[in-house]
């Protein structure tokens, strides 16, 4: 009769086999997006506050979240509403604020930055002296004393210098160097 060994040859890692080497098989979960063929690791929500989600690859994860607006579908008054009673609890985040990622924006703008470059007809990455080239031809085209008896323009004019005028201050605080 032969002798059976009891213990197992099998003495895990890392002397006989790698690490998670596992004979059962593991589950992958696609990406849902029709046609892609790569696993779904990013989920995402099929509608707003439901568990349900969608898997998506990191491409698709990305195309996803492109086109995300947090305020779709609420008017300008409700967007501000929920704007500051959201700010209202974020206040350990504005504490964070000299870290420079602690604000709205891209990152490297504030918002009120962001809605100035809307004002001048500028994208997000518009250095300085694309601000102030938009600025004098606004403001020339806009002026109370080219366009006399005009109040649109004068009130346009009035946004594009306060547009202006948060742009200059933000480019002076990024620019200054600390003492």
């Amino acid at each position: 009769m032969a002798h059976r060994p009891t213990r197992s040859d099998d003495w895990g890692f890392p002397r006989w086999r790698s690490y998670g080497d596992k004979r059962e098989a593991t589950t992958v979960k696609l990406c849902d997006r029709h046609g892609c063929e790569e696993p779904g690791t990013c989920p995402a929500p099929k509608s707003p506050n439901s568990p349900e989600r969608w898997h998506f690859c990191v491409a698709h994860a990305g195309e996803y979240n492109r086109g995300w607006n947090y305020f779709e579908g609420l008017s300008a008054e409700d967007a501000a509403a929920r704007e500051a009673g959201e700010t209202r609890t974020a206040s350990g985040y504005a504490s964070a604020s000299h870290y420079a990622w602690g604000g709205s924006g891209d990152g490297s703008r504030s918002r009120d930055e962001m809605r100035a470059l809307e004002v001048l007809g500028l994208e997000s990455d518009a250095g300085f002296e694309e601000v102030k080239a938009a600025w004098r031809r606004l403001a020339k085209a806009n002026h109370p004393d080219i366009r006399p008896g005009d109040a649109e323009a004068a009130t346009r004019f009035q946004a594009v210098q306060a547009a202006y005028e948060v742009l200059r201050a933000g480019d002076e605080a990024r620019t200054r160097k600390p003492a």
